[in-house]
Formats: structure tokens, sequence, C-alpha cells
């Protein structure tokens, strides 16, 4: 998802296309995403998490070959959002923690799985920005290649199934789907989670061009910076791993989200008046990281339990609606900040979406206030 990021300015010069056709890239890639959730759920709970998993990284290895051979613009766009078949990490991993794990120790635990994760988005801009600068934005695509054939070993090798009583069927899943989408508790996480994350993923689609045209940053210190809000993701898990269970996922998410907000209304100030710097844009960065490492896991881990026989496709489901909410943002802030000249229209993109997902989580701590003075 963010390797790339740091490429996009070469990658438009190269294949002679404009910004906001590269800027594609993401906003593509986050909306086939989107769609992939929506298939990868209901596959899984029918024929297991392992074969599902196997299949997409496979998937993902051939797409990165290709786009590392693409000549066109047409072509790469086509092979990068192949490359949508990642999203099995994604859904699959929190599936796997839910089939183990009850509410709120499945969220302390993807707490725990997803500061793991979080190494990533943290190192990648920057081994993103290192190999375009040394070899060219082709190299990039390499790597991916490399490293999806060694976590395709590393599933083979070493993930066992944890799909219980052989799976559900797909007549089965749809007569179950109406109780999961009817839940306003399922559909309130989904909205916290979407518009909380949402400023990360207006930030993927803006920020590149914020660091590289209005700061004018190399590729390399572009790929440093874009991995601030990863320092602070890696601390939001590691305070879902350790208090999830004692605060409980609406307290979490509530608490992650005012982190965010609080974070980017500062920097909305500070640019208003005049302090726009990438010491601004980015040094806030990490406490988005902090509220997002803090809501993703506990957002999941609630969308999960609302219905836990339908753990796959409520992740796809909510999956889907969060990245394809990101993707919306994406694009809206590539073309927001397209030929601006401050980082303040984004950032006060950013702030909105969060405070939509401080409201979404009310909702849903007032529906179960509700449910429970209902009685059994």
């Amino acid at each position: 998802m963010t390797i790339v990021l740091p490429s996009l300015p070469q990658m438009t010069q190269d294949l002679g296309t404009r910004y906001e056709v590269m800027q594609f890239m993401v906003s593509g890639f986050l909306a086939a995403t989107a769609v992939m959730h929506l298939v990868i759920g209901p596959i899984s709970d029918r024929y297991g998490r392992r074969i599902v998993t196997l299949v997409g990284f496979a998937m993902f290895a051939v797409a990165s070959v290709g786009c590392a051979l693409a000549q066109s613009v047409e072509i790469l766009l086509a092979f990068r959002m192949l490359q949508c078949t990642a999203a099995i990490g994604m859904v699959l991993s929190r599936a796997i923690v839910r089939d183990l794990y009850a509410q709120d120790q499945a969220a302390s635990m993807i707490g725990y799985v997803t500061m793991g994760m979080a190494l990533t988005p943290m190192i990648a801009p920057s081994i993103g920005g290192l190999l375009d600068q040394a070899f060219g934005w082709r190299s990039v695509f390499v790597f991916t290649t490399i490293a999806s054939m060694a976590v395709l070993m590393l599933c083979l090798f070493d993930l066992g199934e944890t799909t219980r009583d052989g799976g559900v069927s797909f007549l089965k899943q749809a007569r179950d789907y109406p109780e999961l989408l009817s839940s306003r508790r399922f559909w309130g996480y989904a909205f916290a989670s979407a518009f909380a994350s949402g400023a990360f993923f207006a930030f993927l689609g803006g920020a590149p061009y914020v660091a590289s045209t209005i700061y004018g940053l190399s590729p390399f210190w572009t790929g440093m910076c874009l991995g601030a809000p990863a320092i602070g993701y890696a601390v939001g898990n590691y305070l879902s791993g350790r208090l999830s269970v004692r605060l409980g996922v609406n307290r979490m998410i509530r608490n992650g989200a005012i982190i965010t907000a609080s974070g980017l209304g500062i920097a909305v100030m500070l640019t208003v008046l005049g302090l726009d710097s990438p010491y601004v844009f980015f040094g806030f960065g990490p406490l988005i990281g902090v509220g997002n490492g803090m809501v993703i896991p506990n957002g999941s881990a609630g969308m999960l339990s609302v219905r836990p026989h339908l753990a796959g496709s409520a992740s796809g489901i909510g999956g889907a609606f969060m990245i394809g909410g990101g993707a919306a943002l994406s694009v809206f802030a590539g073309i927001l900040i397209q030929d601006s000249t401050s980082s303040a229209p984004l950032l006060a993109m950013m702030l909105t979406s969060v405070l939509l997902g401080i409201a979404s989580i009310q909702y849903v701590s007032w529906r179960e206030r509700q449910l429970d003075s209902a009685g059994p």
C-alpha cells in the first residue's frame, strides 16, 4: 500500500501522464482492495483461511512481476489493481485471530498482531524512496515480488487451518447475512473504523504531493516522512494489546480517535496561523498513527464479535467499507491538494473525517446501553 508512494512523481514523469492519473496507484488500489474484501470473507468462511491465503499471495507475486515490467501507465495500473489480492493478509489475519479468541481478548491479540504489521508501513516508504533513488521505481516492484514469495513460503509451511466444522456453506451465509447487515452495532463499528482511519487514507492520497511539490522533498526524505504515522501506529497497537481487555473496545476506539483529532486540530491551527512546514504537517503524523493503532484493532474486534459465526464475512464487509471509504478519501485528497500551495485543506479534511468517527462510536455506545436496558 505505501511502498510506491515516494515513486509516484517519478512514475508520472517517466510514463508521461498527470499526477492525478498516477495517484490511482493509491486510490484505485484501495478501491480494488475494498472489492477484494467482499470476496475474500465469504470464500474463506466456506473453504477455509489457509487455501485462500496461499492463492492470494501467489497472485500478488505475479502482479508484482507485471508492475515491474510494465511499459505503459495502463498496463502498470492494471497489474497494480491485481495486487489488491494482498487484502487477504488484512482480512484473514483478523478472522484467524477471531476464530481463536473472544471479543476483548481478540482485540488485544489483534493489537499485538497489527503492531508487527505496523513495521511494514513504517519502513516501506523509506525502502521505496531509497530503491527509487538508487535503482529507479521498477526496483520497488522487484522488492515486492521477493517479499511476497517469502510470505507465501512462510504461510505454506507454518499456517494451519482455523475454520471449524468444515466451513459455512454459501447458502447458509446468504441466509445469515440479513442478521449481520441489519445490526446497527455492526454498522456503527464499521463507520467508526472507516471515519477514524480515514485521516490516514487521506494522508496517503495527498501527502506525496505535499512532500514533493509543496515542500520540495527528495524521494528518500518523502519516504521517510510518509512513514511518520506508522511509528505512532505501532505504539497504538501496543496500547491496544495492553489495555483492550481492561477498558473494552468502545473506550479504546473513542480514546484513539480523540488522540488523532487533537493532533490534527493543533496542526490545522498552526498551519492557518502561517506556520505551514514539513515539521508541522509530518510532525503530528505519529499521533494519527497512535489513534489508528487503537481504533483499527478494536473496531475490527467489535465488527467480528457482533456475529462471531460470520467472522470472515464480517471482516470482509467491514474491511471493504473501511478501505472503500479510504479510497474515496484518497481520491478526494489528491484532487483537493492538486495545485494547492498549502497543506491546510488536506489537514482540515482529515480532521473532519476523525470527528465523524468519534460521533459513530458514540452511537455504538448509546445503542449498547439501549440494548442493555431492554433486557433479555
